[in-house]
């Protein structure tokens, strides 16, 4: 009978068991959501603080200057400016030599609004520098100046400018160092090909008309280049270019000083061989030649030091101490890193033929 009773209640429990389970998948069958597990997150609320690069910028901001020049009492360019040194009664102010080109009258504004007349101290075309000069002003001083050499590709620049015909005056933007020394082909005539090239800082900031002579400044708002130039067309989009802080400094210094930068001069009036084809009357220069660009001299100076290295009319230089210009603007280039009195090596071709000749490099006043 125990046995019996036994046999029973393990049966009755099996059922049970089996009744269970059956009851459970029938009803999460039914009700599939029955077993979701809601979790409660605890969200903190955060306020994030970002002043970006705002002390930096104060730094500089109010030693930005808005630079408008005229031309028979006319309205002829603006661009931008920045205080650089101040002497007493006289605050010396740096832009760019194409922003007050061809003008002869000057006036500067303040950020409170203030304009004054300025002079203009000097140039020097080839560095793109010029200095004005106006009467000394308190609550106005003059710039941090950084180091341009130590800058790395991807540091914090920032600009600070007068774009778009000072209609956005004190515009700041804001980028990185995108390359160094930068070898960038300027045009100061109408002409299409170029008549210097520059060794120059590439920044992403955003530069545009008016910018010109601007500063462009690391991150501690020290200023490590003179905004300069920008390449703009289709497809083009964050190229601005700054002129190195050492080379502005050491032009403006010598132009504040009286000390006219000395060039090297060769003597010659010259032209791109690829330019040529365009001139009918240059045209037999381009019968004998092998080369495929390079400088073709057109004429040459009397008592120059082309003359006494015997270059010629018709000359094609194509090297001067081993690198190539292919240009006039390259030829400039190369022969401006020399000083006067220096010995260069030309390559030039002449009736098919490639010469090299030594040449001692004068001013422009052809004294050597």
């Amino acid at each position: 009978m125990k046995n019996k009773e036994t046999i029973k209640k393990i049966i009755f429990t099996i059922l049970i068991f089996v009744l269970g389970i059956t009851t459970s998948v029938l009803v999460i069958y039914k009700y599939p959501n029955i077993l979701k597990i809601t979790t409660t997150k605890l969200i903190k609320s955060v306020t994030v603080t970002d002043n970006g690069i705002s002390s930096a910028v104060s730094k500089v901001y109010d030693k930005v200057i808005v630079v408008n020049t005229y031309k028979n009492n006319q309205k002829y360019s603006s661009g931008s400016g920045f205080v650089y040194k101040k002497d007493g009664k006289n605050t010396y102010i740096i832009t760019n030599n194409h922003v007050v080109a061809n003008s002869n009258s000057y006036k500067v504004t303040y950020t409170d609004g203030k304009e004054v007349s300025a002079t203009l101290v000097g140039t020097d075309e080839y560095s793109d520098i010029a200095v004005l000069k106006v009467a000394t002003r308190e609550g106005y001083d003059k710039v941090e100046l950084g180091n341009s050499n130590n800058l790395k590709p991807g540091d914090t620049t920032f600009v600070v400018g007068a774009p778009l015909n000072n209609e956005y005056s004190w515009t700041v933007t804001r980028g990185i160092i995108s390359g160094k020394e930068r070898l960038v082909e300027i045009s100061t005539t109408q002409q299409s090909s170029s008549d210097y090239v520059i060794s120059v800082l590439q920044t992403d900031a955003a530069v545009n008309s008016g910018n010109s002579g601007g500063p462009l400044c690391n991150a501690n708002g020290e200023v490590i280049g003179v905004v300069s130039a920008k390449i703009s067309g289709t497809g083009v989009e964050g190229m601005g270019f700054a002129i190195p802080i050492e080379t502005a400094k050491e032009k403006a210094d010598q132009i504040i000083n009286g000390k006219n930068t000395t060039y090297p001069y060769l003597g010659i009036s010259m032209m791109n061989l690829s330019d040529l084809r365009n001139y009918p009357n240059y045209y037999n220069y381009l019968q004998n030649t092998k080369a495929e660009s390079g400088v073709v001299v057109i004429d040459v100076e009397n008592n120059s030091s082309a003359k006494k290295a015997s270059l010629q009319q018709g000359d094609i230089i194509t090297k001067i101490d081993n690198n190539e210009t292919n240009s006039v603007a390259y030829l400039r280039y190369e022969l401006y890193k020399h000083k006067v009195g220096d010995i260069i090596t030309i390559t030039y071709e002449r009736d098919g033929k490639t010469k090299t000749v030594k040449v001692k490099l004068a001013s422009n006043g052809q004294k050597m």
